[in-house]
């Protein structure tokens, strides 16, 4: 009997082992599958921004083919603040949140307007810059003051898929065909060729080209929308979350961020080095 009853507490006390164990490796899974971004960027000592070339002049491309723009000296600014190096993986726009979402990128830093549906899918930090929606005109259509002089039959407007703009154009214009294009530029070189009557985009984008095409095309400066652009990280990440709002909160504002506003937005010498279509 004695035997008996110590063979059931061995058996009992291995099961109980075996159980614990599998806990602790669950624990240890889960923990690994929870780490926050901050966490594993600090951990292999590199931040990887996704990021789509082509909305001016947050992101660019070069004449020497590297990415340029004010959202790069953002990301540079975290990867500085966390002492790591900084890698810009390109994108199209619409390709973003799945590259987020699959884990081939840390963060997005795109010009990515704050949006519910967006929300959905990613989670967003504080704004980090404050723009709206703007039209853009060719001059084969003089005279328009509002986006409603061309809602009509026969006109078309260009839009940059995915964008914010695209889906306010599709919202807004209902006799008018809006025509869905790779990139800003694309869009923007439609308009300047005549393909399309107007184009509706980011205003400090649209500033920029109509800078560069001012004898084909102007632009209609009352804003359409106002939007607020963020830093997406993964879904719930609320560690990288409360990282990014205390970093903003001390960037935002500061010397730095100044700099970066007047190189980017009121200092146009950089187009001298970027392929403006």
């Amino acid at each position: 009997m004695k035997k008996s009853i110590l063979a059931g507490v061995i058996v009992l006390g291995l099961a109980l082992a075996i159980v614990l164990a599998g806990c602790s490796s669950n624990q240890s899974q889960q923990q690994t599958a929870t780490k926050s971004t901050i966490e594993a960027v600090k951990a292999k000592g590199e931040l990887v921004v996704g990021t789509a070339p082509g909305y001016f002049p947050f992101e660019m491309v070069d004449k020497s083919g590297n990415i340029i723009g004010f959202d790069i000296d953002v990301a540079q600014e975290i990867a500085k603040q966390l002492g790591v190096k900084l890698k810009v993986e390109r994108f199209s726009f619409d390709g973003l949140i799945p590259a987020l979402q699959t884990g081939k990128i840390d963060m997005i830093i795109a010009g990515m307007t704050i949006r519910g549906d967006r929300a959905l899918s990613v989670s967003f930090s504080d704004p980090y810059y404050v723009t709206g929606q703007v039209l853009m005109v060719s001059k084969k259509n003089p005279g328009v003051t509002s986006w409603k002089d061309l809602d009509v039959k026969g006109k078309s407007i260009g839009v940059s898929l995915g964008t914010t703009g695209a889906m306010l154009a599709k919202q807004l214009f209902k006799n008018a065909e809006v025509k869905d294009f790779d990139t800003l530029p694309d869009a923007a070189l439609a308009c300047s060729t005549g393909k399309v009557d107007g184009v509706v985009y980011d205003e400090p984008g649209i500033r920029v080209y109509v800078a560069q095409q001012s004898d084909t095309v102007y632009g209609v400066w009352n804003l359409m929308s106002d939007e607020n652009l963020g830093i997406a990280v993964k879904k719930d990440d609320f560690s990288t979350l409360q990282w990014l709002k205390s970093f903003l909160q001390s960037y935002v504002g500061g010397a730095g961020y100044k700099a970066a506003v007047a190189k980017w937005f009121e200092n146009m010498d950089w187009m001298k080095n970027v392929e403006i279509k």
